[in-house]
């Protein structure tokens, strides 16, 4: 079976490596680079699992720029660009969905299309209708960024929304659901099809959940800091709860990512005027976070604020929505000089501040280092640390 996937961020390429094990393949890019990288079997995305897959497995893949050259033929083409939120609009911009949606009618007006960007709810419908064709689907990814082939190696769930009433769109997609479980190395994933629009919930709600939680403990932290209490004592105690459970409960300076911060406020904007209170606090307690995290080193009264890493997370390189980076936003706010280590960067200066490389001299020129996870190479600096990890773990 040929599928075009088109995208190669964290999504695309992950779905790609699966898929590549027992399909003709065909990644389409943008980003001369980043094919050429996967022609060579590298990856430009930061993956344990990819990088292993690339180098050691045997996988019918064809990374192209060219997209008529990927998707005339295809059986399936995946659509995983991206779609970042637009504050002035309160809606996903998704242009570049829609870019992939107009050249799939062209060049392969009978295939199978899988929309996995994240949209809004409600989108598939809308541009079923707007571009007359009822072969468009949605179905879901829940993947974690430096864990995504990973986690679609060994899936919580395969959700693949179809529409009421049509049979033949509904084999297609239990196709498509099937080709996912045989990439897969997990047996009996729980598999879904509800409609397309419950699709798309399912979605928002796992993610604005998710960022429920991460608020959560993030505001018992600040309870505890302000207090002057042990937070790790309360959290361990909460979390024995086996209701609860030990997870998703190491406070940080927020939540952020490129899915958390897009999706709660797509989701608070999707309920439009639905009556809710939750969703709104969601979104606000992240801010207040951020905001009390800065408080906090302006406290200090540093010289220089040292930042540790921009990633969101160990292994991963991703700097995008990262919580330290509205950190950084309100420390320059309040004048303070700020120095950042990070290995990912080439450039000098990111967004006005100086980037270091040698970490030796990063640590002794500042006097506050803030680190949204901790590190062993940061040990013998302890005393200049603020960070809000408890258990070395994301």
């Amino acid at each position: 079976m040929k599928i075009a996937v088109a995208g190669t961020g964290y999504v695309g390429l992950s779905i790609s490596v699966l898929l590549a094990q027992h399909n003709q393949v065909w990644p389409v890019d943008i980003v001369p680079e980043k094919v050429a990288l996967i022609a060579e079997r590298k990856s430009p995305i930061a993956d344990q699992e990819i990088e292993q897959y690339l180098a050691q497995r045997p996988l019918d893949l064809h990374p192209t720029t060219d997209a008529a050259a990927a998707y005339t033929g295809a059986d399936i083409i995946v659509v995983s660009t991206p779609t970042n939120y637009d504050p002035q609009t309160n809606y996903f911009d998704t242009s570049s969905v829609e870019a992939v949606l107009e050249l799939a009618g062209r060049y392969a007006p009978g295939a199978l299309v899988v929309i996995k960007s994240t949209v809004p709810v409600g989108y598939t419908r809308s541009v079923r209708r707007k571009f007359g064709n009822n072969n468009i689907i949605f179905s879901p990814e829940f993947l974690r960024e430096g864990h995504a082939l990973y986690d679609n190696l060994h899936p919580s769930r395969i959700v693949v929304g179809v529409p009421e009433g049509d049979e033949a769109l509904a084999q297609r997609a239990r196709t498509f659901a099937r080709l996912l479980q045989e990439g897969a190395i997990r047996q009996d994933v729980p598999t879904l099809f509800p409609g397309l629009t419950e699709a798309e919930a399912i979605k928002l709600f796992a993610n604005t959940y998710l960022a429920l939680r991460v608020a959560y403990f993030n505001e018992l932290d600040t309870y505890a800091q302000v207090r002057g209490l042990n937070t790790r004592d309360i959290i361990d105690g909460v979390c024995l709860d086996p209701r609860i459970g030990d997870h998703y409960n190491n406070p940080s300076f927020g939540y952020g990512g490129y899915c958390l911060p897009k999706d709660t406020k797509q989701l608070l904007a999707n309920y439009n005027d639905v009556p809710q209170n939750l969703i709104q606090a969601i979104v606000e307690s992240n801010a207040t976070r951020m905001d009390f995290i800065a408080e906090q080193v302006v406290r200090r009264k540093p010289r220089t604020v040292g930042i540790y890493r921009l990633t969101m997370k160990a292994g991963s390189d991703n700097f995008r929505q990262s919580s330290i980076q509205g950190v950084m936003r309100r420390l320059r706010a309040e004048g303070l000089p700020l120095v950042i280590y990070e290995p990912m960067l080439k450039e000098d200066v990111f967004c006005g501040d100086r980037v270091e490389r040698d970490l030796e001299a990063f640590k002794a020129e500042c006097d506050v280092i803030l680190a949204n996870r901790a590190a062993p190479e940061l040990a013998d600096v302890q005393q200049k640390i603020y960070t809000c990890d408890l258990y070395s773990r994301d």
